[in-house]
């Protein structure tokens, strides 16, 4: 029989010594669960934000993300002083401005602000370029009132008059600076003839467009055919005869038709000539000379009898004639039919401008009436 071990029941220190080797052997823990313990840590750790701070910080990303976008879109309003913007950054399409509209338009920017702001673009600066006091931003449009507060500045010293409000664009974004400006003149103020066909014909001497007739297609894309007809007869008599007219913007559409069709006639010698002859005092004046030289060349104009040709009163008496209509002018008009419907017949000298009109006009008579 096995003998029992006597058990002795440990003594004060015995019970220390244990206790103080099972906290050495144990690291301290919470009593909280593990996600518990984490989520505390994360709170104790945080900045914490009460609930108005909260909302303006969000409110202030909501301002910069709008700024942003306003800035990608080009409707930021900016205040450049005028120094800045470089006027003559690019090739402008008028020519003249008239005294009184400047004034009328001075005095209401005066009185009442500018209410309409100018459009800019950055200019391009190259790695190369030293030249000091290059205006960092180029007119792109709005050249009257830049003008008006350029005049306002200069005879006002309230610094307000110093900066103009404008919008910043990409050039390229609106199909180039040259038609950006040219769409702006168009639907704000219409240029005249003559300054639609100059600013073609610049723009393509520039290297702009490869042609003068590649300028009007671009620069005037959305007028009608007729319309770009006609800008290509008063580009023509800027080609040839531009750097000669005193009053060119004066010249009127049905003139300029007439003109431009003398010119590819082979009257540009003669015009050239008696455009040199002197200073006219007006626009009357100079079209008057000019005429004599369009009449001459004209067919059916009464020749020198000692070089030939034939009578004077040649020319068919305007009114009817038969079945033909006579007009003034000189140019013959005549109905006829078939089995495919009517046809007129234009006769005589008649530039192929006036005749694509004369079709809009008669398209717009004949067009269907809207219901």
């Amino acid at each position: 029989m096995a003998k029992r071990r006597k058990v002795a029941a440990p003594s004060a220190d015995d019970l220390n010594r244990i206790e103080e080797e099972f906290r050495r052997e144990t690291s301290p823990r919470s009593a909280m669960a593990p996600i518990s313990q984490i989520s505390a840590d994360a709170a104790l750790s945080a900045n914490p934000v009460d609930a108005k701070t909260r909302a303006a910080d969000a409110k202030q990303k909501a301002d910069a993300d709008a700024l942003q976008r306003i800035r990608e879109e080009g409707r930021e309003l900016l205040s450049i002083p005028l120094d800045q913007i470089d006027a003559r950054a690019m090739i402008r399409d008028r020519t003249m401005i008239d005294a009184d509209e400047m004034s009328e338009l001075t005095n209401s920017i005066e009185a009442h602000g500018m209410r309409l702001p100018i459009e800019v673009f950055r200019r391009e600066t190259p790695k190369d370029d030293t030249k000091e006091g290059r205006a960092p931003y180029g007119l792109l449009s709005g050249f009257r009132r830049y003008k008006a507060m350029s005049q306002l500045a200069a005879r006002r010293s309230d610094p307000k008059w110093q900066n103009i409000t404008a919008i910043e664009r990409d050039p390229d974004a609106l199909g180039g600076a040259i038609t950006a400006m040219v769409e702006e003149n168009e639907i704000r103020s219409n240029l005249s003839h003559y300054e639609r066909g100059r600013i073609a014909v610049v723009a393509a001497q520039q290297g702009v467009f490869g042609s003068t007739e590649e300028g009007v297609n671009t620069l005037f894309a959305v007028a009608s055919k007729a319309k770009r007809s006609k800008i290509r007869a008063f580009a023509l008599i800027f080609e040839e005869l531009g750097d000669m007219l005193m009053y060119p913007e004066a010249i009127k559409e049905r003139e300029g038709l007439r003109l431009a069709n003398a010119l590819r006639n082979g009257s540009e010698a003669d015009l050239r000539d008696i455009l040199a002859r002197g200073t006219f005092e007006n626009a009357e004046a100079e079209w008057a000379a000019l005429v004599q030289v369009i009449d001459a060349a004209a067919p059916g104009a009464r020749k020198d009898p000692a070089r030939g040709g034939r009578p004077k009163g040649f020319a068919a008496k305007p009114g009817w004639q038969a079945d033909t209509r006579v007009l003034s002018s000189g140019v013959t008009l005549r109905h006829d039919t078939d089995s495919n419907g009517h046809m007129i017949r234009i006769g005589g000298d008649v530039d192929q401008a006036l005749v694509e009109s004369a079709l809009e006009h008669l398209a717009y008579l004949l067009e269907k009436p809207s219901d």
